[in-house]
């Protein structure tokens, strides 16, 4: 099985606590001595996890930035569901999905698993071109989210938008130019929400698998927000409907 690394005490305290045995060694820096460190290792601990003292540079290397907030674990990789079919099958109640369309920074992608989390949103997919993976950026930016939400990169996102269309799925994009608001639709059955990067958006042929597009309202001078914003806008007003409908 492959290895990962993760950092930052977010990221590293959820794999301890959902899936403690894939953690090899978690690495922290011997200068830092305050409350939370020291919470910390504790807790790795009683997860029964290998604890390495590192100096800085150490831990630099091992995770490739210095933002790691003084700790660094190596896992190894936890498997999720096989597939986007699989998880839609587990699903009860209504699936709720979260479509990327072109979104290559780690960071931008982190925040928006980040909020599929918090939003309960079953699963998160992107086009395995242009697209980037979960790496240790993504999974530090997330929070733990990586561990817990379903990301799925497929070879082809409109043969995969048709399929979750045959599955009742209503396909929801967004774009700069559409008629309808966000606040038009009605999202609180089974929806997947299609968003592509700020700019750019989504591509041609995505927009036009989809079966309506939406605008979100803009009344300032911005003309679009960062992606992981608008996740977060879209996934809470249909979380807001479902919990409406009761």
């Amino acid at each position: 099985m492959s290895k990962q690394v993760l950092f930052g005490f977010h990221a590293v305290t959820v794999r301890l606590k959902t899936a403690p045995k894939s953690v090899i060694e978690v690495h922290v820096d011997t200068t830092r001595r305050d409350q939370r460190m020291r919470a910390f290792v504790e807790r790795a601990r009683e997860a029964g996890a290998k604890i390495v003292d590192s100096d800085d540079d150490r831990l630099h290397k091992l995770c490739g930035t210095h933002r790691h907030q003084g700790v660094v674990a190596r896992v190894e990789a936890v498997a999720m569901s096989h597939s986007l079919d699989d998880t839609l099958d587990a699903v009860e109640g209504d699936p709720l999905i979260l479509v990327l369309d072109g979104i290559t920074d780690p960071h931008n992608l982190g925040a928006c698993l980040r909020v599929a989390d918090g939003a309960g949103a079953h699963a998160v997919v992107a086009p395995k071109d242009h697209a980037v993976g979960v790496n240790a950026t993504v999974a530090k930016v997330a929070s733990g989210a990586a561990e817990t939400v379903p990301y799925f990169m497929v070879t082809n996102l409109a043969r995969t938008l048709n399929e979750l269309k045959e599955r009742n799925i209503l396909v929801v994009g967004t774009s700069d130019t559409a008629e309808k608001s966000l606040y038009d639709i009605d999202l609180s059955g089974p929806v997947a929400l299609v968003l592509g990067a700020e700019g750019s958006g989504i591509r041609q042929l995505t927009g036009k698998t989809c079966d309506v597009l939406v605008h979100l309202p803009m009344k300032g001078a911005v003309e679009s927000l960062n992606v992981s914003v608008a996740s977060g806008i879209c996934l809470y007003e249909a979380l807001r409907q479902r919990e409406r409908r009761g």
